[in-house]
């Protein structure tokens, strides 16, 4: 597939090295095209000089970018990504009196998903740290890759795409369990956090039932 990676920091480089190794075609692109050129460079991806020229031709679009960044990134890619799966990587994290702290009334990717009524908005890659990302085991333990959708198509295309790095694919519901999945990340950086952590903790869910039939489709 062609994949467009909006930045280049810790995750966009980590995204692109695992779907670049997969064989999937990437460009990437950064505000600073000297991030995307290094990025480029080591991975083997394209890089393009600005999101429209990433997003045009893509399959499948990353904004690897904090959230804050998401509604200036949605005004740019609204027509091009029209109709495009839009993967939302975010989480949300804050600190209170009593340490790290996380809203759980909504979602990230649900407020993504109405800056951008036109695409098919898909949760995935969050749980993760960047380093396994990069790299899927922690432990020699196959991590899950956790994907939450609206959109049947746009979701079993992300859910591929999960699979082709090397995680283990898990279609946990419809993009309301983003919530969830942004909770699952906020623990595991609360825990790295309040313990002083290796950030090389990843999830994975044991004796799970199984989230495809016999068929190929998702229930």
């Amino acid at each position: 597939m062609q994949i467009a990676i909006i930045g280049a920091g810790n995750v966009g480089t980590a995204l692109t090295t695992a779907l670049t190794r997969a064989g999937h075609k990437v460009a990437i692109t950064s505000r600073d095209p000297r991030d995307a050129a290094r990025v480029a460079s080591t991975t083997g991806a394209d890089a393009v000089p600005t999101i429209a020229d990433a997003v045009v031709g893509a399959d499948i679009v990353i904004p690897a970018v904090p959230f804050s960044s998401l509604p200036e990134i949605a005004s740019e890619i609204g027509d091009a990504a029209a109709g495009k799966p839009v993967v939302d990587v975010t989480n949300r994290i804050s600190f209170g009196s009593d340490g790290p702290d996380i809203d759980a009334t909504s979602s990230n990717a649900e407020e993504l998903a109405e800056l951008l009524p036109r695409s098919p908005v898909v949760k995935a890659f969050n749980t993760l740290f960047a380093s396994h990302q990069a790299d899927p085991f922690a432990d020699g333990i196959q991590l899950d890759g956790f994907v939450a959708g609206d959109d049947a198509d746009a979701k079993q295309t992300v859910l591929d795409l999960v699979g082709s790095i090397g995680l283990n694919p898990v279609d946990v519901g419809p993009l309301a369990r983003a919530r969830q999945l942004e909770g699952l990340a906020f623990l595991n950086m609360a825990l790295n956090i309040v313990n002083e952590g290796d950030w090389q903790s990843g999830w994975k869910l044991v004796a799970a039932p199984s989230t495809t039939q016999d068929d190929g489709d998702t229930r």
